[in-house]
């Protein structure tokens, strides 16, 4: 049994990619997309087929209109390979307006309804500010499930734990660039590897308090810088893992155990409700300079693929 085989013994393994071969490949359970993976594959002339198709379609469209139909052209593809279910995420620039992100997942989930796609297996990916949040608590009433992205802090997992969004997906890599650009050079890697890593004790702060509440939303890692990251949280209930970690722990030996059971989730770290109010979800959020940087800099970036993306279209 090689690593990747351990994991998926205690962990639904989720591959993230927009790269068809590579989803063939894994043969994961799920797969998740974003913006800046669906701008890779969309720029592989293995692909152009899925371009031309969209820039071709809905003659007169708005361009933002095209670039969903690529979206969901690759999540129709992803689909016929994986069992599961596909993320597809909304304009990141739209992060800050409830209503147009209703109205963009609405659509999203409209081009799969009309490809006969049920909604089960399509996970909209909505960015975790408060107006995000917002809008996945009504999309959830409505029966689309949503995937809340660019989670680093505790106060974005409780507040997705309010709205009971069907899963987060904090940024367990992201989280730990952060604190090693901060520390510069005093980082000792040795000492922050696996358990010990602020990323993985920023996602087992989340999953504990989630376990030991009731909490129904599915808590999905994601985001990886190696191996050990991975391994540290073996027995979240899923992973979504690049495709050269993928490789890296099918081509290893190492023992992955269990380490999170949600029948014995540990100590309670947080006694505090699973609820928090708009107030203080700003004012927690401000005060963690990291999860405020990165959740800017995620969606500054991720708004800018989005516009590159939306030039392809056009070019």
């Amino acid at each position: 049994m090689n690593a990747l085989d351990a994991l998926a013994a205690s962990t639904t393994v989720v591959v993230d990619t927009a790269d068809l071969d590579l989803v063939s490949r894994w043969k994961a359970r799920d797969a998740t997309t974003n913006p800046s993976l669906i701008l890779k594959a969309a720029r592989d002339p293995r692909f152009a087929p899925l371009l031309r198709r969209a820039q071709q379609s809905a003659d007169g469209a708005p361009d933002e209109e095209r670039m969903d139909r690529l979206l969901v052209d690759f999540g129709m593809a992803i689909l016929e390979r994986v069992p599961g279910r596909v993320s597809t995420e909304v304009d990141a620039r739209l992060s800050f307006d409830t209503a147009a992100t209703v109205a963009r997942a609405r659509r999203l989930i409209a081009l799969y309804a009309a490809q006969g796609v049920a909604r089960e297996r399509v996970l909209i990916k909505i960015a975790s500010t408060w107006e995000g949040i917002a809008a996945a608590r009504q999309l959830q009433l409505d029966g689309i499930a949503c995937n809340l992205t660019l989670l680093f802090s505790f106060a974005q997992a409780r507040a997705c734990a309010a709205a009971r969004v069907q899963l987060i997906s904090p940024f367990v890599g992201r989280i730990t660039d952060w604190h090693r650009q901060q520390a510069g050079a005093a980082w000792d890697d040795a000492a922050t590897r696996g358990p010990a890593d602020p990323g993985v004790r920023a996602l087992l702060r989340i999953w504990r308090h989630y376990k030991q509440n009731g909490v129904a939303t599915e808590v999905m890692g994601a985001s990886f810088r190696n191996v050990d990251q991975i391994a540290a949280l073996a027995g979240c209930d899923l992973l979504t893992i690049a495709p050269a970690l993928l490789d890296a722990l099918a081509a290893s030996d190492r023992a992955v155990p269990r380490v999170l059971d949600p029948a014995h989730p540990g100590p309670v770290e947080d006694a505090v409700p699973a609820t928090i109010a708009e107030a203080a979800f700003r004012a927690e959020l401000a005060a963690d300079r990291m999860a405020s940087d990165k959740l800017e800099e995620g969606i500054r970036l991720f708004a800018a693929d989005t516009q590159a993306l939306l030039q392809l279209l056009r070019d």
